[in-house]
């Protein structure tokens, strides 16, 4: 049988905040009575046994018993198990009356506490009741103190009914805790229809459910100790339906990498390869050696089907007659081997469950019910392809399984699903006996689908296996190999590789000229790596001509959904108004991904170059049209733009929230984890979150550039080099700046340095260099002055407002900001121009200009507004360093109970971790008064300790 036991075994409670303080609160305010209800492995011992371990409890006297599975002729058994550890605090109670005698012939192990057993009373209910009070006599005796009964439905008779009697009226220092799978207790009624709670006493219920598919995460990564993807994520809570026993089981033999990179169709494979943990395979089997042979039956039919089914179904494939079929059924659901999934569909609580039955079925008896379920379900409509697919594989006829498999991915490619399409047509590839005319076909089709669905290294490693297959012909070589090549453009650590790949397929697609087209606009892309501008321009050449000399609507979309964006992002002039010029009609589902994909990549240009409006829209018509042409990776594109878009215009509300859960999606897709991870970045340091944001920095791989996304290692390197002059660590932050500098000139896409100037001349200001600063300025000046790049010309006027301050000319500094900060107005970029605000203002407080300082409030307030916590509270400090009084703010709202502003960057801060030395830094106040705000947080917040409140976060 399986209990809870091996849940305890995790290194996190996950999912059972609120229960765990729930209990502690009713263990602390006896009498009280908690009945916690699950099904088996849900956690329901783990949470007892973290009550146990709960500080708010330690010396408190606990008793502990449980129901036993086989259960043998002992009444009051689970009562009296935990009656036995009283030995240990009887010597330190209250004497015991003499009713307490009772329980002598029970519990010889407290002979040496117990009075003299009392005779009969010559009636067996009055002896029982004589016993029952001896046992509460003894608890009160005992109090205060804990008793624990787990696996109350496995209880006799007799303990429930000793506990009935507990409950109706419980001793006035007793806790009872009850632990019970509800579903599996007699009549479905733990104590039985007589129980009534005691109206004396706190009553608390608590049901465990399974854990959801974000907190199945949080216990998988703990047990790995490795973030896990979300597609991993995913995998797991539908095979596991998120009970943490079968979680931890599972994943327990699991490689970390595996998990944490895992795309659908590698966790997939991963999970697949996975056997039935013993524990979970003798469970399973020992359930079903208990059932009669029809429900049986029913249950390894089930297993065969691998779906829910209806009872009509289970019955015919079973060979038994519907009412046989139908009382089967009902028995099997009433031992729980199956359970009702749908509406009168019918399966495993989980796939382990059904993996165990299908394996225990002897191999012929197996393939026979395969043939037969594929002889029932061609008849069904709609027809399931891809279930005939799998019952014909494994029936043993290969042929049906390629005929079903290709009309099964047919049909999901026709109904958006991409990534099912993708996963049936790996599969069929990778069986053997295919001929050269069926390895070409599929192999086509896969390398189609690749481009717009969002499963990577499955697919680039399928594709990199057939190129390795003879059975390939050479005819299609060149598509699957540019296919490979741009799957690999979009993965950490392979732009070269994947440049290499397409520059082979271009040669090798002379007869394909459209597809040979395709790979040189690609190759014309210059936000990848590290290759000059100079070389992306020939290759953008090379694909106009292509666009001159073709009337193929769909080739020309297909190009100028490359060609466009990437001249867009080297600041040509030219680029928008073309945009502009490309019609929006379309003619087939093949047009509109072109068009879709325009829109996602030119809203990406128009975020990184400063037209940030016309990147907001461009992001929605681009989802819109990828959503209605099934196009996934589009769609990703899209949506992670539009988060630097929100990071750009100041639309922080949620977005670091919005931000880590796109991360989790698209982990494995480079182009939108690098992005999405620069905003976290970003968002980290505007929040003064040191160890965050070095953490999401890194992760862009400004290290690497070679092999990451150019403009967002360029602003990496700005965030970093900020964060380091954050800390006054000011040449560190000029060698960060001059590595950013480095990429930028060797690339030639100045159209970039909106982010990174800046920052590279304050770094250079610090350290003394202003003649160098003066040289970089008029080297940018000059390398954008015919390019189309608003964020880079309005960052030069703030670089010229760092330079004149630095070199003491306040009037002329603050007039550049003042310039400065209207300019990014018009972008909008909200966070640089409060910044710009922020040093006019200095620049006018050191030229002793009266007033100078009653700009710093609301200042704070603007970048408070924004979310740019460190600012806010720099400004703060300004202010209270002039002397200067802050006005008014009479009619300010009192927060009661909840947490204050400044309490809430308080408690963010304490949650990643940060001393109170730290949190005094990040926000420029005192130890003394970040210490009462510390107590006020974990006082709001109900939580005992700066560690609880850790936990809590996660």
């Amino acid at each position: 049988m399986v209990r809870d036991d091996a849940a305890a075994d995790a290194t996190v409670l996950v999912g059972r905040a609120e229960e765990l303080r729930s209990l502690v609160a009713a263990g602390l305010r006896p009498p009280s009575i908690v009945l916690v209800e699950g099904e088996a492995g849900v956690g329901k011992t783990r949470l007892v046994t973290e009550l146990l371990r709960h500080d708010e409890l330690t010396g408190r006297r606990v008793l502990t018993g449980c129901g036993q599975a086989m259960r043998e002729p002992f009444p009051y058994g689970a009562v009296l198990e935990a009656l036995r550890d009283a030995g240990r605090y009887l010597p330190d109670a209250r004497p015991l009356n003499g009713v307490t005698g009772a329980l002598r012939p029970y519990l010889p192990e407290l002979g040496a506490y117990l009075p003299a057993a009392p005779p009969s009373l010559g009636d067996r209910r009055a002896d029982q009741h004589r016993l029952f009070r001896a046992v509460r006599e003894v608890l009160d005796a005992l109090g205060p103190v804990l008793l624990v009964v787990e696996d109350l439905h496995w209880c006799d008779d007799g303990s429930r009914r000793l506990l009935r009697f507990l409950l109706a009226e419980p001793p006035r220092k007793t806790s009872l805790l009850l632990t019970c799978r509800g579903a599996e207790a007699p009549g479905g009624l733990p104590l039985g229809s007589a129980f009534r709670p005691a109206p004396a006493a706190t009553n608390l219920v608590l049901e465990l459910r399974p854990l959801d598919t974000e907190q199945t995460g949080l216990l998988a990564s703990d047990l790995l100790g490795a973030s896990v993807s979300a597609e991993f994520t995913a995998e797991l809570r539908e095979r596991t339906a998120g009970i943490p026993f079968v979680i931890e089981e599972t994943v327990r033999t699991l490689d970390p990498q595996s998990a944490a990179n895992a795309d659908r169709m590698t966790a997939r494979r991963v999970l697949d390869s996975v056997a039935v943990p013993a524990r979970l395979r003798e469970a399973a089997l020992e359930q079903l050696s208990a059932l009669p042979v029809p429900a049986r039956r029913i249950t390894e039919t089930a297993a065969v089907l691998g779906v829910p089914a209806s009872a009509r179904l289970l019955g015919a494939l079973a060979g038994l007659p519907p009412p046989r079929a139908r009382q089967a059924l009902v028995l099997a659901l009433e031992r729980q081997a199956l359970v009702e999934l749908a509406d009168f569909h019918y399966g495993f609580r989980h796939t382990l469950a059904r993996q165990a039955v299908y394996d225990a079925i002897p191999g012929p008896h197996r393939q026979e019910l395969h043939r037969r379920a594929l002889s029932l379900l061609r008849d069904e409509i709609p027809v399931q392809y891809a279930q005939l697919a799998q019952h014909s594989r494994k029936a043993g006829a290969p042929a049906d399984a390629r005929r079903y498999g290709e009309a099964a991915a047919a049909a999901a490619t026709s109904a958006g699903d991409l990534s099912t399409a993708t996963d049936l047509l790996c599969t069929l590839l990778s069986e053997p006996g295919l001929d050269s005319s069926d390895v070409d076909r599929m192999a086509v089709k896969l390398s189609e689908l690749a481009n717009y669905g969002t499963a990577q290294h499955e697919v680039a490693g399928a594709l990199e296996r057939l190129l390795s297959d003879d059975r390939l012909s050479r005819t299609h070589r060149g598509q699957i190999r540019l296919s490979r090549g741009l799957l690999l453009i979009r993965q950490a650590g392979s732009i070269e590789a994947a440049r290499t790949q397409i520059e082979l397929a271009v040669h090798d697609l002379g007869h394909r000229p459209d597809l040979a087209g395709r790979g040189v606009a690609v190759l014309g892309q210059p936000w990848f790596g590290a290759t000059p501008v100079a070389e992306h321009l020939r290759w953008l050449d090379r694909a106009d001509e292509v666009i001159a000399n073709t009337t193929d609507r769909t080739l020309v979309l297909t190009l100028l959904a490359s060609c466009l964006p990437s001249r867009l992002q080297l600041g040509d002039p030219g680029a928008l108004a073309a945009m502009d010029s490309v019609p929006t009609a379309v003619s087939s589902p093949e047009q509109q991904r072109q068009l879709a994909r325009l829109h996602a990549n030119v809203a990406d240009a128009c975020a990184w170059i400063g037209h940030h409006r016309r990147a907001g829209s461009l992001v929605r018509s681009a989802i819109e049209l990828a959503s209605n042409c099934a196009a996934p990776y589009l769609i990703g594109i899209a949506r992670s733009t539009g988060v630097h878009a929100d990071w750009l215009t100041g639309k922080w509300a949620g977005l670091d929230d919005k931000a880590r859960s796109l991360l989790a999606e698209y982990r494995q897709l480079l182009p939108m984890s690098g992005e999405l991870s620069l905003v976290l970045g970003l968002l980290a340091t505007a929040r003064g979150e040191w160890d965050r944001a070095t953490a999401h920095f890194a992760a862009v791989g400004p290290d690497e550039p070679e092999n990451a996304v150019t403009p967002v290692v360029l602003a990496a390197h700005a965030g970093i080099a900020s964060m380091l002059l954050s800390h006054s660590d000011d040449e560190a932050a000029a060698a960060r700046a001059g590595l950013g500098l480095d990429l930028l000139r060797a690339k030639g896409a100045w159209s970039w340095s909106g982010e990174l100037l800046p920052v590279a001349v304050e770094s250079c200001c610090r350290i003394g260099r202003t003649g160098a600063a003066a040289a970089l300025i008029g080297e940018a000046a000059q390398k954008i002055r015919d390019l189309d790049a608003p964020l880079a010309a309005v960052s030069l006027l703030f670089c010229q407002g760092v330079l004149s301050l630095h070199r003491h000319d306040h009037s002329c500094a603050a007039k550049f900001f003042h310039e400065a900060a209207d300019g990014y107005d018009r972008l909008p970029a909200p966070y640089p121009a409060a910044l710009a605000r922020e040093q006019q203002a200095r620049s006018k407080l050191a030229m002793g200009e009266p007033g100078a300082a009653d700009a710093f409030p609301a200042l704070a307030e603007e970048f408070a507004d924004l979310g740019a916590t460190r600012a806010a509270a720099r400004c703060r400090h300004t202010h209270r360093a002039t002397g200067a009084v802050a006005p008014s703010r009479r009619g300010r709202r009192g927060y009661g109970n909840e947490l204050s502003p400044r309490e809430q960057d308080v408690a963010r801060l304490l949650a990643d971790g940060h001393t109170n030395r730290e949190i005094a830094e990040v926000l420029f106040l005192s130890r003394r008064t970040v210490e009462q705000h510390v107590a006020s947080v974990l006082r709001k917040l109900k939580v005992a300790s700066r560690g609880e409140l850790t936990t809590a976060a996660r």
